[in-house]
């Protein structure tokens, strides 16, 4: 996928790789964004890799694969269920907020193998993620 630039009156283009990033998801691709340079991945997407301000991000698919790092319930009033509000590792380093599904919201457990999936939720493509058993 081509970047995603607006271009400003003074002829200067402005990269949107939010954008990009749910392009990529829309189109059912979970992609991530890795320096040339370094080799590190970068999550949330951005013009820059934080750190080093490198501007030579490329969008790589990611794995899928993680570990949950924390965890929270967020309980609702009944009979509305509770939910769980996770921070997975990739396996490519970065970390991203989600949630884990296809397990009660209490049994997320920190550590617990995941693998991400693109969901829906209000016609918006997300990244969720399954226990891995």
């Amino acid at each position: 996928m081509s970047n995603d630039t607006q271009t400003a009156p003074d002829g200067t283009t402005t990269p949107h790789p939010e954008k990009e990033y749910f392009a990529f998801l829309a189109a059912g691709r979970f992609m991530i964004q890795r320096s040339r340079s370094s080799g590190e991945y970068v999550f949330y997407p951005r013009v820059a890799e934080p750190g080093t301000g490198a501007r030579d991000l490329e969008w790589v698919a990611a794995s899928g694969d993680g570990t949950v790092y924390a965890t929270t319930v967020v309980r609702r009033k009944p009979p509305e269920p509770a939910f769980n509000v996770a921070l997975v590792q990739l396996t490519e380093g970065p970390r991203m907020m989600t949630r884990v599904e296809g397990v009660q919201a209490q049994d997320v457990r920190i550590g617990m193998a995941v693998k991400a999936r693109i969901d829906s939720i209000d016609g918006k493509p997300l990244v969720v993620f399954d226990a891995v058993k």
